[in-house]
């Protein structure tokens, strides 16, 4: 039917420009992370100890295998992986639409990322 045509192709639109926005997140928590990561990339400017820390020896194995808390850096990362899991799975969501073959949804998809390139 032409009106569920017409949703089909707002909705890869929609999700074309969502493609767009998450890409754009992804740049900006990029630029977060490294303005978060500290100056000198040696293991001990990153693992951050604290003060007055009087837990096991740096080289033990259990103060290794579970840190406390993590580094600034380290959730930009996570935070930067799960962007990079919904920009992989809308792309690949546009792309099986567009293997459809069909100009309508063609053009939905291209007009979507114009359109989240331009915001």
């Amino acid at each position: 039917s032409p009106a569920g045509m017409a949703l089909l192709v707002l909705v890869i639109l929609l999700l074309s420009v969502l493609y767009e926005a998450v890409k754009m997140g992804k740049a900006v928590l990029l630029r977060r992370a490294l303005l978060a990561l500290p100056r000198s990339l040696s293991q001990e400017a990153l693992t951050e100890p604290q003060e007055g820390d009087s837990g096991p020896a740096q080289g033990s194995p259990s103060s290794m295998a579970f840190p406390i808390s993590f580094p600034r850096w380290f959730w930009f990362h996570v935070g930067q992986t799960l962007f990079h899991v919904v920009q992989v799975v809308l792309g690949y969501m546009v792309m099986l639409a567009v293997m459809s073959y069909n100009a309508w949804i063609f053009l939905g998809a291209i007009a979507g990322s114009t359109l989240g390139y331009f915001m």
